[in-house]
């Protein structure tokens, strides 16, 4: 990695969360992990249909799971904000209750890992529309890699690789672009101007 580049990711890791960062954040994950909870119960009867279509289709709707750490990261933009959201967002979950137990935050920390990578790999410094759609495919990438261990021991490869893209397109589409569209729709009300991306939407508008 060049210097100068090397010098501005360290500055930016080094960047300290203030109080009102830790707030926010954790605000979005809890709310998020009741929605959570609301696509738990959905979720079967939702993608149904497209397991029925093409096994492992279903993978899509897991989008649904995904949304929390790429929210979190294009409000905050802090390192750790993607990783944090979603993790929290996952440890509501499981406290409310649902069928996969304390597994669901194993899964939040690997799928906050694969969004937050993304940020990482853009050095936590460009937060358009394709980083935020790359972020979530991440996220979506980290859930299949996670899943199909773990509830669907010995599956074949085709449905391994339907499961994997479906994720990878339902991470990129529900918790990529609509988190992007979601932030800057907050940020038009003014709720975000003590953060750079409500700053920043407010001078384009």
């Amino acid at each position: 990695m060049p210097r100068n580049l090397l010098h501005t990711l360290r500055r930016r890791l080094s960047t300290p969360w203030r109080v009102v960062d830790i707030v926010v954040a954790s605000v979005i994950g809890v709310a998020s992990g009741f929605l959570f909870a609301i696509w738990n119960v959905l979720s079967n009867p939702v993608t149904d249909p497209l397991k029925a279509l093409l096994p492992g289709l279903q993978a899509v709707g897991g989008g649904f799971w995904l949304f929390a750490g790429v929210l979190t990261a294009l409000i905050i933009r802090k390192p750790g904000a993607a990783l944090y959201g979603e993790l929290v967002a996952a440890v509501v979950s499981a406290l409310v209750g649902n069928q996969w137990g304390w597994w669901t935050i194993v899964s939040g920390l690997t799928q906050g890992i694969g969004a937050e990578l993304v940020f990482l790999l853009f050095l936590y410094g460009n937060w358009r529309v394709y980083v935020a759609v790359l972020a979530g495919a991440g996220a979506g990438l980290a859930m299949a890699l996670t899943e199909l261990p773990l509830w669907y021991p010995g599956a074949g490869p085709t449905f391994g690789f339907v499961y994997t893209v479906s994720a990878i397109i339902g991470g990129a589409v529900i918790a990529g672009v609509l988190p992007w569209f979601a932030t800057r729709g907050i940020a038009r009300t003014g709720a975000l101007s003590r953060f750079a991306s409500g700053r920043e939407t407010s001078v384009r508008v």
